[in-house]
């Protein structure tokens, strides 16, 4: 009794002042109730927030064991507190999520309307308010029954002020139907679709005065509840106001309050050594961390319960396993990406690549080392139900005083240093951002999520990195922004390749190979030459033709020359020396 004394005071101060890295182990019943009266741009509601508190005492009387009360949320802070009433619903029977305040239709979606809305522009409302889709998918974890509760059908003003973008959009009055897809979802409107609700002259609007009178009471089923909330508030209004819920549920009774067992039995003997290991076991097994399962161990070092724990532990060290695989793998494929983009030579691409692969298959493995934990674990546990509901142990119920501890309310959200940086990694992942994850969200940050909603189709808000930004990139499982590579580089799949042009070819400006042309000829003029005449139009030079006058006649009759004279130059004598000398004769 002594051991079993000092866990169950360990693990109460464990829960108490540690702040645990592995999910809490989520509650059977949690609710997110949430008021919104205090409206900064438009005129305050009186009975949100009073129609909110109402509801979180009545849930909260009824014994839920998480009852999450906000007020007077701007859209980021609502935003955080869905995110963590996501965590806390997983692995619950029943989520229960109620909301008063402004809510408005717009082109047959339904929003959610926070305190710091401004909703100057019909799309604004994209922005700035928040989805009915949203909200479900914050309860979607819970098995047996995802309820939605909102009394968000007043008349609104934002309706009435907001411009309009395309005049073809429609602004309804009040909420739209809506029609759920997930099975064991109910989703309940004050007044029924395209209707306003009263705010009501009393302290609550009529509607929440009729929930808090039926709906938690014990063993009435949750849509006979609300049918008598419809006949209430009828009653109430004079038949002005209906309200209406949309989805169905299964053919068996689904009570936000079980109805009371059958008297006690008879006083059963004092807890034995078995109902003692269950009982810490169960309390070990709230708190969900290796500290508390090896305190337990080391309590109860064997028989049935510790074998269950051991599976426990390694089911969580599988999961341990599994991040860290998956880390490992999401930073070897950036390295990869990274040494590709640069350029880097083919050997350390080669190396990267491989390394890539090894631990993608590490992660892989890891993923199905983990899926075999749980399943043992699963088992086991199924298993325990069946042998403890046989032995009819009634003695294994927890003490009140361990029912008092919320773990799942002492977890807290990341700083906001922590979601910029996670948010600039995702951004890196899928190919938007190549700055560093500095958790700085600086101008380079918002071009990045800029270029994510244009490739990827979404509206995120870039001016400051949110969750829901981060969930929303973390569903891209590949690239969304194309790769851009450097000059010299084209893109390849998930690589920069560089280029290489053809013989004769370059690399223009454009990244392109471009055929390199061919120089002409230059006419060039080096000295003038003389002009050649062609040798048919040459003219020979005349020749000199020489002639010798011997000194005596060469005989009778003859010139000097040999030439016969003439008659006259023979009467003149000139075949003597002295005539041809006197120049008379030839």
């Amino acid at each position: 009794m002594s051991g079993s004394l000092k866990l169950r005071q360990w693990a109460l101060a464990a829960a108490a002042f540690l702040l645990v890295s592995e999910p809490a182990f989520a509650e059977k019943r949690v609710a997110l109730v949430l008021g919104n009266s205090n409206y900064q741009n438009v005129a305050p509601l009186a009975n949100p927030v009073n129609d909110s508190a109402k509801i979180a005492s009545t849930l909260k009387d009824a014994g839920f064991d998480v009852v999450d009360s906000r007020r007077d949320l701007p859209a980021a802070e609502t935003r955080r507190a869905l995110r963590d009433f996501a965590d806390r619903a997983r692995d619950a029977d029943i989520a229960v999520v109620y909301y008063a305040g402004h809510g408005i239709e717009v082109d047959g979606g339904n929003y959610l309307i926070p305190v710091d809305a401004r909703l100057e522009r019909d799309t604004d409302i994209y922005d700035e308010g928040l989805s009915l889709d949203r909200i479900l998918i914050a309860i979607e974890p819970a098995k047996k029954l995802r309820l939605v509760i909102l009394d968000a059908c007043r008349d609104n003003p934002f309706a009435r002020t907001m411009k309009r973008t395309v005049a073809s959009r429609a602004i309804g009055q009040g909420l739209a139907k809506v029609e759920p897809t997930s099975p064991n979802v109910l989703i309940a409107y004050s007044a029924k679709a395209g209707s306003t609700a009263a705010d009501g002259d009393g302290k609550n609007s009529p509607f929440t005065a009729a929930l808090s009178h039926h709906l938690t009471k014990p063993g009435l089923d949750v849509r006979r509840a609300f049918g008598f909330v419809r006949d209430e508030v009828l009653k109430t209004t004079n038949n002005r106001q209906e309200p209406f819920v949309y989805g169905s549920l299964g053919g068996e009774d689904v009570p936000l309050v079980p109805a009371p067992r059958p008297a006690a039995a008879p006083a059963a003997p004092a807890p034995s050594a078995q109902a003692e290991a269950r009982r810490d076991y169960e309390l070990a097994l709230q708190i969900g961390n290796k500290s508390a399962l090896n305190a337990f161990l080391a309590q109860y070092p064997d028989g049935f319960y510790a074998s269950l724990a051991k599976l426990q532990l390694d089911k969580i060290a599988a999961e341990e396993t599994r991040v860290a695989a998956t880390e490992k793998a999401r930073l070897a494929e950036q390295e990869r990406a990274r040494l590709a983009a640069e350029g880097a030579q083919k050997s350390q691409q080669v190396k990267a690549e491989a390394e890539a692969k090894a631990a993608e298959q590490a992660r892989i493995a890891a993923e199905k080392a983990k899926q075999v934990a749980q399943d043992q674990a699963a088992a086991a546990e199924q298993k325990r139900a069946t042998a403890e509901s046989a032995a009819a142990d009634n003695a294994s119920a927890p003490a009140p005083a361990d029912k008092a501890v919320n773990v799942a309310a002492l977890a807290a959200g990341p700083p906001q240093a922590d979601v910029t940086k996670s948010v600039q990694d995702e951004l890196r992942r899928v190919g938007c951002l190549t700055g560093s994850a500095d958790g700085n969200w600086n101008s380079a940050s918002q071009r990045s999520l800029t270029q994510f909603n244009r490739y990827a189709g979404t509206r995120l808000d870039t001016k400051v990195a949110s969750v829901d930004t981060l969930d929303t990139i973390k569903l891209k499982s590949s690239r969304v922004c194309p790769l851009v590579c450097e000059h010299g580089f084209r893109a390849d799949g998930e690589r920069c390749t560089k280029i290489t042009c053809a013989e004769g070819s370059f690399l223009n400006d454009d990244n392109e190979c471009e055929k390199r042309r061919a120089k002409k000829p230059v006419a060039r003029r080096d000295r003038p030459e003389a002009r050649r005449v062609p040798e048919a139009r040459q003219v020979p030079e005349p020749k000199q033709v020489i002639v010798r006058r011997s000194q005596t006649p060469t005989g009778p009759g003859l010139s000097s020359t040999g030439r016969p004279l003439t008659g006259q130059e023979r009467a003149l004598g000139c075949n003597s020396y002295q005539a041809i000398m006197s120049g008379v004769c030839p």
